[in-house]
């Protein structure tokens, strides 16, 4: 485990080097956007501004800079919200987290249910739904799945918030905040969980029918066990590694979705910080947003590999 954990560490350092490396390489930079937000500047204020913000160095030194200060937790500071990135993104993350969790929670709970439902009824009318809903789910455009939901439970039933996170209109005490919040966060999270949850169905099912016809499960059943033992107690755990692993690989997929989904819900997260940021070329604080998801990703690749471990022995006796 300590082995991955440095790989993960290898990695992360990786991604910020080809991060600041593509970010260089774009055309324009901040002295450029500053100038334009000044109305223009003259090439003597242009130096200045490159040289107050060390754009004037070697590329190599400007990438060592930038990596020292990143293992410092110095994120740099972003002259577009004259504050520094590390608190920008700090009041921002716990927005996206909350999306990103509760509609990966949500894809595998009701993707391993209705995944064993239909493996346990395989020829029946539920296992045909599971298998369209596949279809459509991974098919459809999670931006486009969100407005179809706003146009239908906002705008025509309204029976959701259009947009934000809170209602500035509502006072009270913790769960009537933390209601306010699931108020907001259900069509969000399950615009964002509904493709996952087609993937996962679709994976357990087979895995599911798949290990039903093993001989450990045969045999239990030749025992007089119930069904419902056989199948919840002996049949799901090792079906479920396949799930958790493809899980741990779409956790990239979660969180670039959830900036699409931000941007239509409007919820204030990374996402809808992302998309202000790229539109002011506020090169800092891109990168630390650019950071912060791949460490958002590479954490949930160690908690999907901990969790492979605790489903299957075999895969801890194996370093």
């Amino acid at each position: 485990m300590i082995q991955r954990v440095a790989n993960a560490a290898l990695l992360l350092i990786a991604v910020l080097v080809l991060n600041f490396t593509m970010m260089h390489l774009a055309p324009g930079d901040i002295a450029d956007t500053i100038s334009q937000s000044m109305g223009g500047a003259d090439a003597t204020v242009m130096q200045q501004i490159r040289a107050e913000y060390g754009l004037d160095q070697p590329f190599l030194f400007q990438l060592k800079t930038y990596i020292t200060k990143v293992l410092h937790f110095d994120l740099g500071y972003s002259y577009f919200y004259n504050q520094p990135v590390t608190t920008l993104i700090l009041e921002k993350l716990p927005a996206t987290l909350l999306l990103v969790i509760s509609a990966q929670l949500l894809a595998l709970v009701l993707g391993i249910l209705m995944g064993v439902y239909a493996a346990r009824n395989r020829n029946g009318f539920f296992s045909f739904l599971v298998t369209l809903f596949a279809l459509l789910g991974y098919s459809a455009p999670v931006f486009w799945t969100g407005i179809l939901l706003l146009i239908a439970f906002s705008l025509k039933i309204q029976w959701f918030p259009v947009a934000g996170m809170v209602d500035v209109t509502i006072s009270g005490g913790f769960f009537t905040r933390a209601l306010d919040i699931a108020h907001h966060l259900f069509l969000p999270m399950i615009t964002l969980a509904s493709i996952f949850i087609a993937l996962y169905s679709r994976l357990c099912r087979a895995s599911v029918m798949e290990v039903l016809g093993t001989d450990y499960v045969r045999t239990a059943k030749a025992k007089g066990l119930p069904e419902r033992s056989v199948v919840y107690k002996h049949a799901l755990r090792n079906a479920l590694a396949p799930v958790v692993t493809l899980a741990g690989l779409q956790f990239s997929a979660v969180v670039s979705g959830a900036v699409l989904v931000e941007t239509v819900f409007s919820w204030p997260g990374l996402g809808s910080l992302a998309l202000q940021s790229i539109i002011a070329r506020d090169t800092p604080t891109i990168l630390g947003i650019l950071f912060f998801s791949a460490l958002v990703v590479i954490v949930g690749n160690l908690l999907t590999d901990i969790v492979l471990r605790m489903l299957d022995p075999r895969i801890a006796s194996k370093g």
